[in-house]
């Protein structure tokens, strides 16, 4: 391992350990969420009707100061696609207003960020949206204390299994990128989530014929989901996967400046 490689397990390890906010999975795993981040239209678009297609849903994480914009994961949602994603039973959780790394501002711009996000999705979409995912899978030690135990769950993008304590303040979650190619890797997740009776998160971008490098194929995410189903996990959004532990919705926004110390 290189010294790199070191240093980022030596980080990753520590912000896992300290100033968790911990429940149990008990015995209701196996269960597998999928979760877009941003979010592309097509993540809506393709991603949730490959859920719809055998009953599921699944969790967007919105960035509102990106609404109608493009980038490289294309056209980016519209807050008609906001309304029609609630509709259909799908989660509508946050992901700050400007998509902001919390390792580039302060603690006090950030959670004005975080704030702020989730006070725009009520105002677009009447939705209380305290699920929580970090811009860039980035985050600190400061923040996970300061803003975690205001929000419902944070989260993240360190890769394994939300096992019998879950920490709500840093969920982990794998990534679902790239094409077909990826299945086995997919495979052996599921099933090994299987085996743990564990709580497994995906998370993507686009979901395209040629992604970019942060998203995925339809057929990769259809083989999925469709493995998922088949091996007998339920397929959960976060919040439905959140409330099975009894973990209910907190309910203001404002509680994010407060938890902050602002």
């Amino acid at each position: 391992m290189s010294l790199r490689s070191h240093l980022g397990f030596v980080r990753r390890s520590t912000m896992c350990a300290l100033h968790r906010r911990t429940v149990s999975l008990g015995d209701r795993g196996p269960i597998i969420s999928f979760t877009f981040d941003d979010f592309p239209r097509t993540a809506y678009l393709v991603g949730g009707a490959i859920l719809e297609e055998i009953g599921a849903r699944g969790t967007y994480y919105v960035a509102a100061g990106l609404m109608n914009a493009s980038s490289e994961l294309g056209e980016l949602f519209e807050e008609d696609d906001l309304h029609s994603l609630l509709e259909k039973g799908h989660e509508l959780a946050s992901h700050t207003f400007l998509h902001s790394s919390c390792r580039s501002v302060s603690l006090a711009a950030f959670a004005e960020d975080v704030h702020e996000g989730m006070k725009a999705i009520e105002h677009l979409a009447g939705h209380n949206a305290s699920n929580f995912a970090y811009p860039y899978g980035d985050v600190t030690l400061r923040v996970k204390k300061a803003l975690g135990p205001s929000l419902t769950s944070s989260r993240s993008v360190i890769p394994g299994f939300n096992g019998q304590a879950i920490d709500l303040n840093l969920l982990r979650a794998t990534r679902l990128y790239g094409d077909i190619d990826s299945s086995r890797q997919i495979e052996d997740l599921i099933l090994q989530n299987v085996r743990q009776r564990s709580w497994l998160i995906f998370y993507t971008h686009d979901i395209r014929s040629n992604p970019s490098q942060y998203g995925c194929t339809p057929a990769l995410l259809k083989f999925a989901v469709s493995l998922a189903a088949r091996s007998g996990s339920r397929i959960l959004t976060v919040q439905e996967a959140l409330a099975e532990a009894g973990v209910g919705t907190r309910r203001s926004s404002a509680a994010v400046l407060s938890g902050a110390g602002l």
